[in-house]
């Protein structure tokens, strides 16, 4: 089993950047992707961006192509966002998988989650 830890959410205006952080622990062996997703409140959770562990490939939503990069260090998986937008408020939830396509994880391990809160 994988724990996962997030840091880094918060409050900023249209505009802003905030760095978001996933410590991973346990058995992480046979993770093959970590990716970043979000929920909204009454919208169905989403995908926002992966990694690949095996290859270092990276998949991201259309909406925040450009603005938000994931990265990858030991056991940290980051997630910097630029150019905030009111729409991209949500829970932003880390997420460890072992079976993967693209943004689709199959039965994925989950943090805890981090809000951010984008003000116009």
């Amino acid at each position: 089993q994988v724990q996962l830890v997030e840091s880094g959410g918060g409050s900023v205006q249209a505009g802003g950047s905030l760095r978001l952080s996933c410590a991973a622990s346990g058995y992480t062996v046979k993770v093959t992707c970590m990716g970043w997703f979000r929920q909204a409140p009454g919208r169905e959770r989403e995908g926002v961006a992966v990694i690949y562990t095996t290859n270092g490939n990276t998949y991201y939503r259309d909406s925040v192509k450009d603005r938000f990069t994931i990265s990858q260090a030991k056991n940290t998986t980051y997630l910097q966002m630029n150019r905030l937008q009111p729409e991209d408020t949500a829970m932003y939830y880390c997420a460890a998988g072992r079976v993967c396509a693209g943004l689709v994880f199959t039965g994925p391990e989950w943090g805890q989650g981090t809000q951010v809160t984008v003000s116009s």
